[in-house]
C-alpha cells in the first residue's frame, strides 16, 4: 500500500456487532437526539448575552448543524460504520484523519459522561439532602454501564423512553407558550411583542456570544448515525433520522427560544439562575414547575449519560477494528464490544475524581481541551464529504440514498461557516483558551495518527 493512500474501512468491520436496534428505537435517539441538558440548561446564559436576538443565533447555528448532518447522513448511508465520521474520514482523507477525529471524539463523550453524572447527582443530591453526590455519580455510572455491557437493544430501550419523556415535554412546553402568546392560557395575560422590542441589547457582541452557546447546544446529533451501525436496516434508519433532522431542528430549538424570550424578559435573572423553561413555566403560574422541569433535565443528563457511554464505545471498537488502538479494546461478547464500554465507563470515573480532587486546574484544563472538539469534527465531515462524494458518483452512484443539497456549494458555505466561527473563539476570552487547548490536542492526535500511518505503510 502507497504511503498516500487512504485506507478503506474493511465492509466487516462491523460484522460482530449485532443489529439488535429497531427502527423506533433509532427514530427516538435520532427524535431525543436533539434535546439536551445544553438546551434545557446552557441556553440560558445565550439569552443573557443576546436577548431576542438568541433566535437568530439559533437559527444561524441550526442551518450549519442541518448542513452537517446532511453531510454525514450522506456518508453514513453509503457506508454504515459504527465508527461514524471517523471510518469516513479514514476512507476519504487517510488513517491520520480517522485517527484524529475518532479519538478526539471519544475523549470528548468520556469526559461528558463525567460531566453529566455530575450534573445529574447535583439535582438528585438536592431532593434528597445529606446524600453524597458521589454516590449518586457512582449509582448512574454503574447502571448505564451495566446496561450498554448488555445487549444493544437495552440502550435502545433506555433511549427509547428517555427520548418520549423528553419529546413530550418540549412539545408540552410549545404548546403552553404558543397558547399564552395568543392570549388563549387561562389567568395570563399575552405580552404581544413587548418583549422583543430591545431585540440585540448586547448589540454584535452579544449576538457572537449567544452564537457560539447555541453551536455547542447541538453537540450529541452524531450518535444517531454510530447507532444507525446497529439497526437492523442501517440505511433506511439513517436516512429517514437526516431527513427529518430540519424539522426537528426548527421546532425543539428554534421554536422554543422564540416561545421563551417572546413570554420573558431576556433580562430576567431567572433565566440564568434557574434556566429558561422553568422562569417561562414559573411566569406562567404553573404549579410545580421548577421541580417539574429538574425531573426532565435530570432524565436529559441520565439519557446523555447512557447514549454518550454507548457512542464512545463504539468509536474505540470502530477504531482498534481499523487497526488504530489497542487490540483489546475490539474485543466483541454477545454482540458487544465490553472492553470498550468498561475503557469508556472507566475514562468518565476518572473525570468525575478529576473534578472532585484537582477542580482548580486538572479538571478546567480537560474541560477546555474538549471544548471546540465538535467543530474539528464537523470540519472532517465537510472534508470526507467533498472528497467521497465525488468517488460515489463515479464508482457507486446507487448508494447515494442520501445527496447533500446543492453540492458542492453548500458544502463548502458549511467550511466558511465553521471557519468563522473558530475565528469568533479567537476573539472571546472565554473561549480562546479552548480553541488553542482543543488546537494542541488535535495536532498532537494527527502528529501520532501521521507517525502510526507512516509506520504502518512501511510494514
Amino acid at each position: 500500500m502507497s504511503r498516500t493512500t487512504p485506507v478503506e474501512a474493511p465492509p466487516e468491520a462491523d460484522a460482530s456487532l449485532s443489529h439488535g436496534l429497531k427502527q423506533r428505537h433509532l427514530s427516538m435517539i435520532a427524535l431525543g437526539g436533539v434535546i439536551g441538558a445544553g438546551l434545557f440548561v446552557g441556553s440560558g446564559a445565550g439569552i443573557a448575552a443576546a436577548g431576542p436576538s438568541i433566535v437568530v443565533a439559533y437559527i444561524l447555528s441550526g442551518l450549519l448543524v442541518m448542513l452537517v448532518m446532511r453531510m454525514l447522513g450522506e456518508m453514513s448511508a453509503a457506508y454504515p460504520s459504527s465508527g461514524s465520521f471517523s471510518a469516513h474520514a479514514e476512507r476519504a482523507i487517510g488513517p491520520w484523519a480517522g485517527f484524529t477525529a475518532g479519538w478526539a471524539f471519544w475523549v470528548l463523550l468520556c469526559t461528558a459522561v463525567g460531566l453529566e453524572g455530575i450534573g445529574a447527582a447535583k439535582i438528585v443530591s438536592g431532593w434528597l439532602p445529606g446524600t453524597p453526590e458521589w454516590a449518586w455519580v457512582a449509582l448512574f455510572m454503574l447502571v448505564f454501564c451495566g446496561a450498554n455491557l448488555a445487549a444493544v437493544k437495552n440502550f435502545g430501550e433506555f433511549e427509547f423512553w428517555f427520548a418520549a419523556l423528553k419529546v413530550g415535554a418540549i412539545s408540552l412546553f410549545l404548546v403552553l407558550g404558543v397558547l399564552a402568546i395568543a392570549g388563549l392560557l387561562p389567568g395570563t395575560d399575552s405580552p404581544g411583542t413587548s418583549n422583543l422590542t430591545d431585540f440585540m441589547p448586547g448589540g454584535g457582541e452579544g449576538l457572537v456570544i449567544g452564537l457560539l452557546a447555541s453551536v455547542f447546544a447541538y453537540g450529541g446529533l452524531e450518535t444517531v448515525t454510530i447507532a444507525a451501525a446497529e439497526s437492523e436496516d442501517p440505511v433506511r434508519g439513517v436516512a429517514s433520522a437526516v431527513r427529518t433532522a430540519m424539522w426537528r431542528i426548527a421546532l425543539f430549538y428554534i421554536g422554543s427560544m422564540a416561545v421563551v424570550v417572546t413570554l420573558v424578559p431576556w433580562d430576567s435573572k431567572a433565566v440564568v439562575e434557574s434556566g429558561p423553561y422553568v422562569a417561562t413555566l414559573d411566569h406562567l403560574g404553573i404549579p410545580g414547575a421548577g421541580q417539574l422541569m429538574n425531573v426532565v433535565v435530570l432524565v436529559a443528563l441520565l439519557s446523555a449519560m447512557n447514549a454518550n457511554i454507548y457512542g464512545a464505545s463504539r468509536i474505540a471498537y470502530s477504531l482498534v477494528r481499523r487497526g488504530q488502538g489497542p487490540k483489546a479494546l475490539g474485543r466483541v461478547s454477545g454482540g458487544v464490544p465490553r472492553i470498550a464500554v468498561l475503557a469508556s465507563c472507566f475514562f468518565g470515573f476518572v473525570c468525575v475524581a478529576l473534578s472532585y480532587w484537582r477542580p482548580d486546574d486538572v479538571f478546567p484544563w480537560l474541560l477546555n481541551m474538549i471544548g471546540a472538539v465538535i467543530l474539528v469534527v464537523w470540519i472532517f465531515i465537510a472534508v470526507s464529504q467533498l472528497r467521497l462524494r465525488r468517488r460515489l458518483e463515479r464508482e457507486a452512484p446507487g448508494k447515494l440514498v442520501v445527496r447533500m443539497w446543492a453540492f458542492p456549494v453548500l458544502t463548502w458555505v458549511a467550511l466558511a461557516g465553521m471557519a468563522a466561527i473558530f475565528v469568533l473563539m479567537a476573539r472571546e476570552p472565554d473561549t480562546r483558551v479552548q480553541l488553542y487547548s482543543t488546537g494542541g490536542m488535535t495536532l498532537f492526535l494527527a502528529a501520532v495518527g501521521y507517525a502510526w500511518q507512516r509506520g504502518r505503510a512501511r510494514r
